[in-house]
């Protein structure tokens, strides 16, 4: 199958600078990253594309060829050039802390990776939205050799292997003329550098962890499941290398008096038969305040009554959805005879008929029963 326009891909023009590319392929990654969509097949096929595509536009010799040719570097249809070596996995290298892309030499630092917590919040909360503080650990810059990774802070060594550029490179020759595949150093593993005597404190891995306080604006409006995105709360980057993001998923607590249907609350009260058939004014329990409801005369098993304005409000803003009363109405389980005998009085003055079997009940037998 032929691959998209790179271009296309990262949305952006033909003549988008080189750090126009990197943003947005920074951009797009974070957004359809699988960590981020875990169990979204999609999600994780629009990353490895997002990937491929600027692995020929981020190389400025890649997009050089492929901007006079038309084709993915040097397969004439595109079609299995990310299958082999240069390809996609020098692209998770990169954007996860492998050698840079683009045009030899030293890659600049190593990318902080993404961070993610889950919170749970109230109902309550949802309506007027809530500012919480959390303890996120994350990993910043060793304090001890300034993230580094030597003991003392002292320069590192040049790596031997690449001489401290981070990566290897290899000509081979194509029908298009020589081409070079550069890939990273397996000594440095792309850091141009070797640490032969590492920080006591980090062991040579230049970042630790430490306990910060973040403070959430959690917005009205929000359901289980939304993720809140924090730039820059993520762990930190090494050698210039930029830092992670936060993403903050969101549980809301199921409260046993309301059922949630998006802004719509579905709650149950029970009224008497006298309730049901007469009407009332009864005061019930909403999600924030108590509120005033009218029982109309005549309400029957399962009538909704809806209160306007008694629910929760959208995500961006706006007026708020409905509560909904079911009413369920109970039927006495028991009566004694004065109670049965209005019953019988109230079921001869509507002209209905006796109910069938009533005289196989042990309380309502002697009193219904036929006579003999």
């Amino acid at each position: 199958m032929a691959q998209r326009d790179p271009y296309e891909v990262l949305g952006v023009a033909r003549t988008a600078s080189a750090d126009e590319l990197k943003s947005a392929y920074r951009r797009l990654a974070r957004q359809y990253h699988p960590d981020v969509n875990p169990n979204d097949p999609a999600a994780e096929e629009k990353f490895k594309e997002i990937g491929e595509a600027y692995a020929v536009v981020g190389d400025p010799e890649r997009r050089a060829r492929y901007d006079q040719f038309g084709v993915l570097d040097d397969q004439p249809q595109g079609a299995d050039f990310f299958a082999g070596g240069g390809g996609i996995n020098d692209l998770f290298d990169m954007f996860f802390g492998g050698a840079a892309g683009g045009g030899g030499g030293r890659r600049q630092g190593r990318d902080g990776s993404d961070l993610r917590i889950d919170i749970t919040i109230s109902l309550t909360d949802v309506i007027n939205g809530v500012k919480r503080d959390v303890d996120v650990t994350r990993q910043i810059a060793c304090e001890a050799c300034q993230g580094v990774g030597t003991e003392g802070g002292t320069p590192p060594d040049r790596c031997p292997t690449c001489n401290g550029q981070g990566v290897i490179a290899q000509t081979r020759n194509t029908f298009m003329g020589q081409m070079t595949t550069r890939t990273t150093c397996p000594t440095c593993a792309g850091a141009g550098v070797v640490i032969k005597t590492p920080c006591s404190v980090c062991r040579g891995r230049q970042v630790m962890p430490r306990m910060e306080k973040t403070e959430l604006n959690i917005p009205p409006g929000v359901e289980s499941g939304a993720t809140m995105h924090v730039g820059g709360k993520g762990n930190e980057g090494v050698g210039g290398g930029h830092p992670g993001d936060l993403y903050v998923v969101i549980d809301v607590k199921r409260d046993s008096r309301f059922e949630r249907d998006r802004q719509t609350l579905v709650t149950h009260i029970d009224l008497t038969f006298a309730q049901a058939a007469l009407g009332d004014e009864l005061e019930i329990e909403g999600v924030d305040s108590s509120l005033e409801l009218d029982i109309p005369a005549g309400t029957q098993p399962n009538a909704q009554i809806r209160i306007k304005g008694a629910g929760l409000p959208p995500l961006h803003g706006g007026r708020r959805g409905d509560l909904v009363v079911v009413c369920n109405v109970l039927v006495p389980k028991k009566l004694d005879a004065a109670q049965a005998e209005l019953i019988r009085q109230l079921a001869a003055a509507s002209g209905e008929e006796l109910p069938k079997g009533h005289e196989k009940s042990s309380l309502l037998g002697g009193l219904f029963g036929k006579k003999h």
